[in-house]
């Protein structure tokens, strides 16, 4: 399972970094546009000096046309490394980007999935993560998290090495089911993630150990005063 942050924001992804098991960072241009860093690259340089080599880094392409997305997915590598995840939206034109840079050897997310078909067409050009987007297709009155059961249902049949990335939520719960359903990562804004510590019981459960402790080794005691 790899939980990674759908955020360009500096300061939330050190904090991930230095209290979260973080396994990456994702963006397109929406999540760009909330926090709109005058130099691009600069910012994503930034983000990867944070989370270091050892986790995944996901960059959208903007163009539509195959020809001009590879050419940015060239910008990319050379403004930042070839590590970099390409993240291609799953059009005709971007399957054919998809392919092209599986062929070279460069990592790819296929991403702005909706339906089966495109999970299954992104696979099987080699795409390295499907990211489905799991309230869009809520909202639409389809149910995605029947969509990521058969994709990963299908990964396991076909022995294919990608792996579902739920992203696009509205609640806690849908990330909850996402990753029942069998997910094998998800991404989600910072903010998802703290919620469950806004559960009263688990704050009230540590004080209990804490006066507990300071009732039979003294007021503000922990085990370094013993």
């Amino acid at each position: 399972m790899e939980l990674l942050l759908d955020t360009v924001e500096l300061s939330e992804i050190k904090d991930a970094a230095e209290y979260f098991p973080l396994a990456g960072i994702t963006s397109n241009p929406s999540i760009v546009k909330k926090t709109a860093p005058k130099d691009f690259f600069a910012h994503m340089r930034k983000i990867r000096s944070i989370i270091g080599k050892e986790r995944t880094l996901h960059i959208q392409v903007v163009a539509q046309d195959s020809e001009t997305q590879l050419r940015e997915a060239k910008r990319i590598f050379e403004e930042i490394d070839d590590r970099v995840f390409i993240k291609v939206p799953v059009t005709w034109q971007g399957l054919r980007t998809i392919r092209i840079l599986k062929e070279e050897g460069k990592n790819v997310t296929a991403t702005a999935i909706y339906d089966i078909m495109q999970a299954y067409q992104a696979m099987a050009a080699g795409a390295d993560y499907l990211a489905v987007y799991v309230n869009r297709i809520a909202s639409m009155g389809g149910d995605p998290f029947e969509l990521i059961r058969l994709t990963e249902e299908r990964i396991a049949m076909d022995e294919y090495s990608c792996k579902v990335l739920g992203a696009s939520y509205h609640s806690v719960q849908q990330v909850r089911d996402s990753l029942n359903a069998g997910a094998q990562s998800i991404t989600v804004p910072i903010a998802y993630f703290r919620e469950t510590y806004k559960n009263a019981n688990i704050q009230s459960a540590v004080d209990q150990f804490t006066a507990d402790f300071e009732a039979v080794y003294g007021k503000g005691k922990n085990l370094l005063d013993l």
